[in-house]
């Protein structure tokens, strides 16, 4: 079985001041394009049996950028929904929520179709992704790429573990990261996690 790449898309103006971006469909910053650049010489080495993306322009411009050719957007792979939370930051949350905690909590519902997503939602859909991952591995020898969104790759992380989602939140991703996830004596183990160039 080959190992699992996990990449970060680059940075967007809301990813640099800490706005929460979900469905959003924001462009790298050129700061962002640069980081995705850099990523190739990271992902050129191995071989690739499926590379997927999230359907975004954010995450489908990084894998362009990082020379990830035949990557298949899924729409699976969109990041955590913050519902009535797309757009503020943490801290302005805070303000009417001091205690509020995106693991724990979820967000509220926002504007149609953004219903906002709990920790086990994104969950499910992590698990989901994760089977299709496991398919392409059952035929082929080459590794899987996911580039997608940092919140919903921590879920997805933690599930690949065998943790609940919530515990997503131990695991920091830079923009522009590349981590690896991987076996050791038959167990998922964490290889490689937010290697920046």
């Amino acid at each position: 079985m080959g190992d699992l790449v996990l990449v970060r898309h680059g940075e967007t103006e809301w990813s640099l001041t800490g706005r929460h971006t979900s469905r959003t469909d924001l462009p790298l910053t050129r700061h962002g394009e640069e980081q995705a650049k850099s990523l190739a010489t990271l992902l050129s080495a191995r071989t690739y049996a499926l590379v997927l993306t999230s359907p975004l322009t954010r995450a489908i411009r990084t894998a362009e950028l990082a020379g990830l050719s035949g990557a298949v957007p899924d729409p699976e792979l969109h990041e955590w929904d913050y519902g009535g939370y797309e757009g503020i930051t943490t801290p302005e949350i805070h303000r009417t929520r001091p205690d509020w905690d995106l693991w724990t909590d979820g967000v509220p519902p926002g504007p149609e179709g953004h219903t906002g997503e709990s920790p086990a939602q994104v969950g499910r859909r992590a698990d989901r992704v994760l089977s299709r991952v496991d398919a392409a591995f059952d035929r082929d020898s080459g590794d899987v790429v996911l580039v997608a969104h940092a919140h919903f790759l921590r879920v997805l992380t933690a599930r690949r573990l065998g943790l609940p989602p919530t515990e997503g939140r131990l695991f920091q991703l830079a923009t522009g990261a590349v981590s690896r996830l991987s076996t050791e004596h038959e167990r998922p183990v964490i290889a490689e996690w937010n290697r920046t160039v």
